[in-house]
Parts: structure tokens; sequence; C-alpha cells
């Protein structure tokens, strides 16, 4: 994984910080709850989910996406970004 590419980003940290907390939540949610537009949302999360850190469920024409925080490498992004919202 390539951190520079995740952490490139003010809204990348966003979507993912909002995605950790809540556990999931299709794109109309991770918009209304980080403030973003809605491109720069869905531009993100292609580029989360090449990253292998998001993963995305379809349920028809619902996309529900979440972090998969049984992979160790995202576990330990997880620990990162808690460590720094403490700072």
């Amino acid at each position: 994984m390539d951190i520079e590419k995740v952490l490139a980003g003010k809204a990348k940290v966003r979507i993912l910080r909002m995605l950790m907390k809540e556990g999931q939540a299709n794109i109309s949610r991770i918009v209304k709850a980080t403030g973003l537009h809605h491109d720069v949302v869905v531009k993100n999360m292609d580029e989360l989910k090449d990253l292998g850190i998001v993963d995305e469920k379809r349920y028809g024409r619902l996309r529900i996406y979440m972090v998969d925080l049984r992979n160790p490498k995202i576990s330990g992004l997880y620990e990162i970004l808690r460590e720094l919202e403490k700072l």
C-alpha cells in the first residue's frame, strides 16, 4: 500500500475517518457527513477501492462502502489516523 496516496489529500482522510467511525455508508451519506462534493467523493472512493482499503457491496443500484479492519494493513492505518486525531 502506498501510504502517500492514501494520505495525499484531505478528502481521502475525511472519508476514511467517517467510514471508520460509522462502519459503512453509501455515497450520499459520505457526502453529507464529510461536506465534500459528490464528484470528489466518487473519485476518492474509486481510488480507495483500487488501493484495497475500501470494500463495496452492491444491493441493486445502492452501493455500500466499508473499511475492512480485519486487514492488518488497514487496521494499522486506522491506528495511525486515531493517534493523529489525538494531537
